[in-house]
């Protein structure tokens, strides 16, 4: 019988110098999918020739190689589809032509038909590879369902029967395969377990989760893909139920990620989180400093096995539960929270240079200053940002560099405000508003805001200054443009706001109100300066009635009432600030920590002094 020798030896010839060649230039990662293009042209020669015996092995071997470069670029569709072409093959061989859309069932009649076969070897590399499509494109299922994990010794089994591996590269009749099957199943092995892991842990089943990442933890792996797991497992016990010991145990976790790969962001993010949790505001500032560091160097926070395998990690692990759970804030934003953390607990000269760094980065024509990294967390608008980064210098007590920034502000905002604004309650809005109408509303109020806060800030600098005079001026300023603003709630007419329209946190209004609050406050202790003190008295009432928890108007308040000769009041007036709870505010709308003040101690002595009433 004729046997084309010649072209199964040119057949083995050609589909060795294509492994050779990727071998050759696997370290340049960029060109190996270059020198694998010609696969499927070479899988293409045995098109209608019917299956023979002899052959079947050579024709498996390549099929294995052009389905690993389909899978390395994506195309899950055109591998599987050559997969199913050669199973269908290796099944006529066999005697058996059964045939079924399903695609565990398939697979299952194949392996049943080629078990005892010199076949079964190349069918279980191409097992691996369905194993890796089920796996890049999220279906657990199917590979539960299938339980491949458990056919892992038959698969090394299979795979080292191979005589390949006795004579890699040393002889030239045998097809050499791009990506040796046994490292292929390691690598699906413990991305599996990860997989499988994540979404566990997105479904709350916090300690079957931690299970099957322990399992993932005895496993040979990647250093990257082993800090995976001790993230991952510092995760599981973050998110179960809070007791003192499981941050502590979390934190170990991240920390064994951090000593197994030192790049990893989102490990560094996780530990910043628990340091929050826990209250450790030192720890939690050194962990924003690593992050944001981390987050400026030139790496990546998917890991990647160079050169091992041409399906890496991050083609086998694209769960969009694992990219939440590895999704880290952008460098900016982290930079920003860490100039407000240092700035709110006492490190105002540290935090004043993050908020100035910040400024400059954001300013910067480099875009490698700003990238975004993981899943970004939006900035504040950038007035916003002025404003913070101006209370933060007036707390380092460089108030003419705050009113600078301050006038960057109004600059780009005063001339774009309307002559009267009205605020709707949200709740309230018109559904059939289009979005570019609510969109526009909110930027005027937004503007109107931004720009009242400026003038305020101008007014506690020059408080600061102690000219008395401006600070008038410029507190003066701020009332005039939020008088501007009507309040509108649904069925009334737009009115003034009042203190008591109040009701959630954290809204337009709420800051509105504690911006005329603050603004009458430092007019009212500038005229306090000055002996003007009726009007000092009026505008610190209508202080306290714009913003009831203004511990400056109250304790000025009193002090004017004592002055007036109305000690009675003062001591009732200064007994009811003291029992004020702050709630966050953001930095331009704190109180200032410069200028005039009153000692506590001695308002109490005087307290003493009065008696009872």
């Amino acid at each position: 019988m004729y046997r084309p020798t010649s072209l199964v030896n040119k057949w083995v010839q050609e589909n060795n110098e294509l492994v050779n060649k990727w071998k050759w230039r696997a370290p340049l990662v960029p060109l190996c999918i270059f020198y694998l293009t010609p696969f499927p042209s070479l899988c293409s020669l045995p098109a209608g020739v019917p299956p023979l015996a002899d052959h079947t092995h050579l024709e498996l071997s390549v099929v294995y190689n052009t389905c690993v470069c389909a899978t390395a670029q994506s195309q899950f569709t055109e591998a599987e589809l050559l997969l199913t072409q050669a199973l269908r093959r290796a099944l006529q061989i066999t005697g058996n032509d059964s045939v079924t859309s399903e695609t565990p069932v398939f697979w299952r009649t194949v392996l049943k038909s080629v078990a005892n076969t010199a076949l079964n070897s190349c069918v279980l590399y191409l097992l691996c590879l369905q194993w890796a499509i089920w796996l890049a494109t999220c279906q657990l299922k199917t590979i539960q369902e299938f339980k491949l994990c458990s056919l892992l010794e038959t698969l090394c089994g299979g795979v080292g029967d191979d005589r390949r591996n006795e004579t890699w590269g040393k002889s030239s009749d045998v097809p050499l395969l791009v990506t040796d099957p046994r490292k292929l199943v390691e690598l699906l092995q413990i991305c599996t377990s990860i997989a499988q892991g994540v979404e566990r842990l997105s479904e709350g089943q916090c300690s079957e989760a931690l299970s099957d990442l322990q399992s993932a933890s005895a496993l040979p792996a990647p250093r990257a893909l082993v800090a995976y797991v001790h993230l991952l497992s510092g995760s599981c016990l973050a998110h179960m139920l809070a007791c003192i010991i499981r941050p502590q145990m979390a934190l170990q976790c991240y920390r064994k990620a951090l000593e197994t790969d030192s790049c990893s962001v989102c490990a560094l993010y996780q530990s910043m989180l628990i340091y929050r949790q826990l209250g450790n505001t030192q720890a939690e500032i050194q962990a924003l400093r690593l992050l944001h560091s981390s987050l400026m160097l030139p790496s990546a926070t998917v890991p990647t096995v160079a050169g091992a395998h041409l399906l890496s990690p991050s083609l086998l692990l694209c769960s969009q539960s694992l990219r939440d759970l590895l999704s880290v804030p952008s460098a900016p934003s982290v930079l920003h929270n860490l100039a407000l953390k240092c700035v709110l607990h006492g490190r105002v000269s540290e935090g004043v240079e993050h908020y100035l760094d910040l400024l400059a980065a954001l300013h910067s024509e480099d875009q490698h200053g700003v990238r975004v990294h993981g899943e970004a967390t939006p900035l504040p608008r950038l007035p916003q940002l002025y404003l913070e980064t101006g209370a933060a210098l007036l707390m380092a007590r460089r108030p003419a560099d705050c009113m600078a920034l301050c006038n960057e502000v109004i600059s780009t905002t005063l001339e774009l405000l309307p002559e009267k604004l009205v605020l709707e309650d949200p709740e309230d809005r018109s559904q059939a508003e289009t979005k570019e109408v609510r969109a526009e509303g909110e930027d005027m109020v937004a503007m109107l805001l931004w720009t009242g806060a400026a003038f305020l800030l101008q007014g506690h600098c020059h408080t600061h200054l102690t000219d008395w005079k401006q600070a008038v001026t410029h507190y003066t300023r701020c009332i005039n443009l939020l008088v501007k603003v009507r309040y509108k709630k649904k069925g009334f007419q737009p009115q003034i706001p009042s203190a008591d329209m109040v009701v959630k946190q954290e809204t337009d209004l709420c800051t509105l109100q504690r911006l005329k609050g603050l603004s009458l406050a430092g007019r009212g202790i500038s005229f306090t300066q000055t002996d003007r003190l009726r009007e000092a008295l009026r505008d610190l009432l209508l202080s306290l009635q714009a913003f009831p928890e203004c511990v400056g108007a109250g304790l000025w308040c009193g002090e004017v009432l004592w002055r007036l000769g109305r000690r009675q009041e003062a001591a009732a007036c200064w007994e009811k600030t003291w029992s004020f709870t702050t709630q966050g505010l953001p930095l331009y709308l704190q109180e200032p920590q410069s200028g005039p003040s009153l000692d506590s101690t001695e308002l109490r002595r005087r307290i003493q002094e009065l008696g009872p009433t």
